[in-house]
C-alpha cells in the first residue's frame, strides 16, 4: 500500500501518547501528527489520579482542556493507629474524558484507534494488514512488558464505579485505608489497602489495591472485598464500571540494560515503554506531562536525535528516583508482609510539604533525611539487609498486564 508521510508517529493511545499528541498540536499546530492505538478508544479503560502539587503551571496548561474531576478541599488517609486529612488538592482524569478531549482538539484523521501495530521503526508505523505510516519521528508509547533487567514488586488493583441508591456523603479522596485485612487470599505477602473518590453525590470509584511480591490478580475475590468495604459503609447502588490493572514497583535494576533491550534505532521511547514512572507510587501523570512538553519543545529534532534526548532523560529520571527505589527494597524486603502498612503510616506522619514533594519525585535531600531518621517502622537489620538485596526480576505479567502510561 502506498506509504502514508508525516512529521511525528506516536505508537500507543494510553496516558503519555495521548498526552504528547495534545502537547504537540497546542505547542506546535503546524506539525502532522497520528496517534495510533490498538483498542477502541484512547486511554483503553483507565483512571489516572494526581495531587495538583505534582504540576508545573505548563503541566496545569496542557490539562486545562480536559474534564477531570477535581478536589480542593484534600484528602484523608487512615491506618490503624493513625488517621489524618491533608489539605493537598487533588485531580482525576477518566480514559473516557482523555478520548473526548483529544477528539475535541486534534484533526480527525490524527486518531487512529482499532489499529493494530505490526512493526514500529525508525521510519515509520506499518499498520497490521499492511498500511504503512511515514513519518520523520516516531515515538513509541506502547507500555512497558515484563523485564529481566529489573526487579522489584507490584502495585496490584481493581477499582469499581459506583452509582449509590442515596447519597454517599464522602466530600473528599481517600487515598488510602489501610484499616482492612492485611492478609488474605488473593496474596498473602501483600500491603492492601482501599482508595475512594467521590464523584459526585451519588456516585464513586472504590479501588481495592495491593503492594504485592506477585503480579496476580483474582478478580473475583477482589471483588468481593470491594462489596464487603462498600456494604460496610452502608454504599449500595448499580456497578457503572470497573478496572484491573498491574503496575510495577521498581526497587533496582540495570537501566542502560532495560533500555538497550527495549531500544528500536531510531524510534523515541516514552511512558513506561521509556521507564517515566514514579518507582514507588507508581504514578504517572506528572512524568507523562513533563515528557509530552519536553517533546513538544524538541518537535523539529529528527527522529533518531529526539531519541537520543529523550534516552538521555529517562536516564537522569532514574538516577533522580534511586531514593523512591531504596524505600521500595525496605517495603517489600525489610517488613514483614502483615506490617508494610506501618511504613505508610510513619510516613503520614511527616510535614506535608515533604508529603507533596515525595509524590511529585522531587524529595530534597533534607526531606530524605527526614523520612529515614527517627524510630524505623521495620527492623534494623532487615532494612540494612534490603538496601543491598536485589528484587525479584520483574519477568512475570499479571491479571491485564501492565496499563501504558
Amino acid at each position: 500500500m502506498e506509504a502514508r508521510r508525516i512529521d511525528i508517529a506516536i505508537a500507543g493511545g494510553g496516558l503519555s501518547g495521548a498526552l504528547i499528541a495534545l502537547a504537540l498540536r497546542r505547542r506546535r499546530p503546524d506539525l502532522s501528527i497520528v496517534l495510533i492505538e490498538q483498542g477502541a478508544r484512547i486511554g483503553g479503560n483507565h483512571r489516572w489520579s494526581w495531587f495538583a502539587s505534582d504540576l508545573t503551571p505548563d503541566g496545569e496548561d496542557l490539562l486545562a482542556g480536559l474534564r477531570t474531576t477535581r478536589w480542593d478541599g484534600g484528602y484523608d488517609v487512615a491506618f490503624p493507629g493513625h488517621s489524618r486529612r491533608l489539605s493537598t488538592h487533588y485531580r482525576s482524569l477518566a480514559s473516557a474524558d482523555l478520548d473526548a478531549g483529544l477528539r475535541r482538539v486534534l484533526p480527525i484523521d490524527a486518531i487512529r484507534c482499532q489499529s493494530a501495530i505490526a512493526v514500529v521503526d525508525g521510519d515509520g508505523v506499518t499498520i497490521a494488514g499492511g498500511e504503512r505510516i511515514t513519518a520523520r519521528a516516531v515515538i513509541d508509547c506502547r507500555g512497558a512488558g515484563p523485564s529481566p533487567h529489573l526487579g522489584g514488586g507490584w502495585q496490584v488493583f481493581m477499582g469499581h464505579h459506583v452509582r449509590t441508591a442515596r447519597p454517599h456523603g464522602i466530600e473528599r479522596p481517600t487515598i488510602m485505608d489501610a484499616r482492612v485485612s492485611q492478609l488474605g487470599v488473593v496474596e498473602p505477602a501483600a500491603y492492601r489497602f482501599v482508595y475512594v473518590l467521590p464523584l459526585d453525590r451519588h456516585e464513586i470509584f472504590v479501588e481495592d489495591t495491593y503492594y504485592a511480591d506477585r503480579p496476580r490478580i483474582d478478580a473475583s475475590v477482589l471483588a468481593g472485598r470491594i462489596g464487603d468495604y462498600c456494604a460496610s459503609r452502608g454504599w449500595h447502588g448499580e456497578l457503572l464500571g470497573s478496572e484491573t490493572g498491574v503496575l510495577p514497583v521498581i526497587t533496582n535494576g540495570d537501566f542502560r540494560a532495560f533500555q538497550a533491550a527495549a531500544r528500536i534505532p531510531g524510534v523515541a521511547m516514552a511512558g513506561a515503554r521509556g521507564g517515566f514512572v514514579h518507582p514507588l507510587t507508581s504514578y504517572t501523570m506528572p512524568h507523562a506531562v513533563a515528557v509530552a512538553l519536553a517533546i513538544a519543545a524538541n518537535a523539529d529534532l529528527p527522529g533518531a536525535r529526539l531519541a537520543e534526548r529523550l534516552e538521555a532523560m529517562a536516564r537522569a529520571h532514574w538516577r533522580r528516583t534511586a531514593f523512591y527505589r531504596l524505600l521500595g527494597r525496605m517495603l517489600f524486603g525489610a517488613a514483614r508482609p502483615d506490617a508494610r502498612f506501618r511504613v505508610f503510616e510513619r510516613f503520614y506522619r511527616l510535614p506535608e510539604p515533604l508529603i507533596e514533594r515525595f509524590y511529585a519525585a522531587r524529595s530534597t535531600v533534607a526531606d530524605r533525611a527526614r523520612i529515614l531518621c527517627g524510630k524505623p517502622p521495620v527492623p534494623i537489620l532487615g532494612a540494612l539487609r534490603a538496601m543491598l538485596a536485589s528484587g525479584a526480576p520483574m519477568v512475570e505479567r499479571g491479571g491485564d498486564g501492565i496499563p501504558g502510561a
